[in-house]
């Protein structure tokens, strides 16, 4: 069964929506039957490499609240994410780009190190106070994740994977997703949201109870449970 997130590394939500996912996997039976595959969505494509300012202050802005309120907001999540194991430290966190970090997720992806690359990126922007457009941070993280140093210095270096992102995004689009993290059960079943685990063990499930049988066109001799 295949699953598709489409998330952004600089989505708080998305960082506790991985958690969550973990815990349904790991009380999923069948979970060694799952490939995970985490699709790239950019809450603002039009970010500069680096945003000024105090963020809570633009947090403020942006929702029309007083400053003091978008700080509360911050405390807020930083309680729910430390529920979930995550280390939140809004005061460093520094507002940037991801476009070429999710192009590093799909080199991740041709080395099946996607999860760790994502866990790595997320960690230094949440937690860490990286900027996470900057290139050689995202070299650092990428290799210390276990990305080879020269496929990451090429990827950085060039637009390899651009399309790939752009792909998911026109993906995302058509699906109808407009808001992260959005889980996706073999293109057949969806959850919007960091949905506590057991309501996402609860879309695997369904995803596993709704495969498709095997299409039988042709039968003949055979053995089976009950003898040939």
């Amino acid at each position: 069964m295949h699953v598709e997130i489409w998330s952004d590394i600089a989505c708080p939500w998305c960082y506790v929506g991985k958690r969550r996912f973990e815990g349904a996997l790991a009380s999923f039976a069948h979970r060694d039957d799952i490939r995970v595959t985490w699709r790239s969505f950019e809450l603002d494509p039009a970010a500069p490499r680096e945003r000024e300012g105090d963020r809570a202050v633009r947090l403020a802005e942006k929702y029309g609240v007083t400053v003091d309120e978008a700080r509360a907001m911050h405390d807020q999540m930083t309680h729910v994410a430390a529920g979930e194991g995550l280390d939140f430290r809004f005061e460093t966190v520094r507002g940037a780009n991801t476009f070429d970090a999710h192009r590093l997720l799909h080199l991740a992806a041709a080395h099946d190190r996607q999860d760790a690359v994502k866990e790595r990126l997320m960690r230094a922007h949440f937690t860490e106070g990286e900027l996470i457009s900057d290139h050689g941070a995202l070299e650092r993280l990428a290799v210390d994740a276990g990305l080879p140093e020269p496929e990451v210095r090429e990827v950085l270096a060039s637009d390899r994977y651009a399309a790939e992102v752009r792909q998911d995004e026109r993906t995302a689009a058509a699906l109808g997703i407009r808001a992260v993290p959005f889980f996706v059960v073999d293109r057949a079943f969806g959850a919007s949201g960091a949905h506590p685990s057991p309501v996402l063990l609860g879309l695997l499930e369904r995803g596993w109870a709704a495969r498709p049988a095997v299409a039988v066109v042709a039968d003949g001799e055979s053995c089976g449970v009950d003898g040939c």
